[in-house]
């Protein structure tokens, strides 16, 4: 992916007198006498709205509608968008639309796209969210395309339209550059997910994360341990993921510190880099899309990038747990007991949960931190996919306020998370007679067994559990998202870190 390109800034100016390849207008349901629109149309002699009708454009959400202009405007093609009825309009939508228009630009041949923001909507959210659209609709993973399909898009700018009279005290620029910074970062993370777990190492993490702080300019510190740290450290559980793997195991923990920070934060995000169930073998259908079970430790580090460039009033940690899930002569077996670093005994029934046994230790790390707060991102279970479908991530948490606030930001920028309950009648079911629990429960509440399991390990500590095995990796395109990796949760990350001025 090509981070260098399109160019992308802001510009006080009406659509009809933008000159380039594209030009897209929103358009709300049965307004299509706007007067954005309205001045596009006379421009064209009324071409515009006369091709609405008779295509039955209507400006319903998700209705598009593509007009060469014929060099009547500067614009060489115009781009209608329809963003539903105004009363329920998202401003996480204007992220989709963006996308949506730059991605008609690809397809068109063009180097430049122009995108037109609702003219009672162009505050600094709007802007920011758009701009993470722009730049997202050109996402996509072709290291390994040849030939024809291996050409990148000439797309080389994107300007974003707001109304004249929009805010000029600076506020919409640095609306931009958040933008830019939450796009490249998803796009980092993204990439991560997307490329092969041959390629995807724990150690290929660890030098991921070594040069996140390189080039932080002294912002980001980076620790890494191997596994005779971590067996200092009573790590037994990530160790015992860790054992039947050819690959070394990395317990990867980047810092940043800003002078004078308020709250100290931790960011935690399972690792497991190739996840094959171990000796509880998954299925080669279950087994083909596992190099994505580090989506969670993905999100957690390039946040950490994200948060150094955009400055946070808060102390935060970003940890990951790196290794693969592999069966051999030496993987740790069904019926083992393993002591963590938390000093609770588990007894293994299912090696294919081990997700939540890497988790245990980083959590337990974490917890030594003395952090306000903890928040851990994995691909967790596919209960959680059955319970709330493919687009949602799963919230659990021990304090309502920490809930309420994480929920609020993932809906100001549009991550879809619904909150789970932790039923204290369903711990019975990670009971172990030879054990202090077990790690998998019953059939029945997987999301919510797994929830409670991890709870036994941060004490008071307020923490958020997001189980994202849904949104981690998209099957299909649809808005800002490609299909594959997704980097789902860092938009909520960075608006939960880092407060707008």
């Amino acid at each position: 992916m090509d981070t260098d390109r399109p160019s992308l800034h802001l510009d006080r100016a009406e659509a009809r007198s933008v000159a380039g390849d594209l030009v897209a207008l929103p358009c709300f349901q049965d307004d299509l006498r706007a007067p954005a629109i309205a001045a596009v149309d006379a421009a064209l002699d009324g071409a515009l709205l006369r091709l609405a009708e008779e295509e039955g454009f209507a400006g319903k959400k998700e209705q598009t509608l593509l007009l060469h202009t014929l060099s009547k405007l500067g614009a060489s093609r115009v781009l209608l968008f329809g963003l539903g009825p105004r009363k329920d309009l998202s401003l996480p939508d204007l992220r989709h639309y963006a996308a949506r228009a730059v991605r008609a630009g690809v397809r068109a041949g063009g180097k430049s796209v122009a995108v037109a923001l609702p003219a009672d909507e162009c505050g600094p959210l709007a802007v920011q969210l758009a701009a993470e659209g722009a730049l997202l609709g050109r996402y996509r993973y072709d290291r390994y395309l040849t030939g024809e399909r291996a050409k990148p898009d000439k797309i080389e700018s994107v300007r974003l339209l707001v109304h004249p009279e929009a805010p000029s005290n600076g506020s919409l620029e640095k609306a931009i550059d958040r933008g830019r910074a939450i796009a490249l970062g998803a796009m980092a993370a993204r990439d991560l997910v997307n490329a092969p777990a041959s390629e995807v190492t724990p150690d290929f993490l660890a030098d991921y994360a070594r040069a996140i702080a390189a080039r932080s300019g002294g912002k980001v510190e980076c620790k890494v341990l191997g596994r005779k740290e971590c067996a200092e450290l009573g790590m037994n559980l990530f160790l015992a993921v860790a054992a039947g793997s050819e690959c070394e195991p990395r317990f990867i923990h980047l810092s940043y510190k800003p002078a004078g920070a308020t709250r100290r934060f931790v960011v935690i995000g399972k690792g497991v880099t190739f996840d094959s169930g171990g000796l509880s073998l998954k299925p080669a259908a279950s087994m083909e899309d596992m190099k994505i079970d580090m989506a969670g430790g993905a999100v957690a580090l390039t946040t950490a990038e994200v948060v150094a460039k955009l400055g946070s009033p808060f102390e935060v940690h970003a940890i990951c747990a790196a290794t693969e899930n592999m069966p051999s002569g030496k993987a740790y077996r069904p019926g083992d007991v393993f002591t963590g670093m938390g000093g609770k005994s588990v007894e293994v029934l299912n090696t294919d949960a081990e997700g939540r046994l890497t988790l245990a230790d980083a959590l337990a790390y974490a917890i030594k931190l003395s952090p306000a707060e903890v928040v851990d991102l994995a691909t967790l279970t596919g209960a959680c996919m059955v319970a709330l479908g493919p687009h949602i991530a799963g919230v659990m948490s021990n304090d309502d306020a920490f809930a309420q606030r994480w929920l609020q930001a993932a809906g100001t920028v549009g991550e879809d998370m619904w909150r789970l309950p932790l039923p204290e009648r369903l711990r019975e079911a990670i009971k172990s007679e030879i054990a202090d629990m077990k790690n998998i429960g019953d059939r029945w509440g997987g999301a919510l067994t797994a929830g409670l399991f991890l709870k036994e390990f941060v004490g008071e500590v307020p923490w958020v559990h997001v189980d994202l095995a849904a949104p981690a990796s998209m099957d299909k395109e649809y808005g800002a998202y490609t299909k594959g990796g997704s980097g789902f949760a860092l938009a909520t990350l960075v608006e939960y870190l880092c407060p707008r001025a």
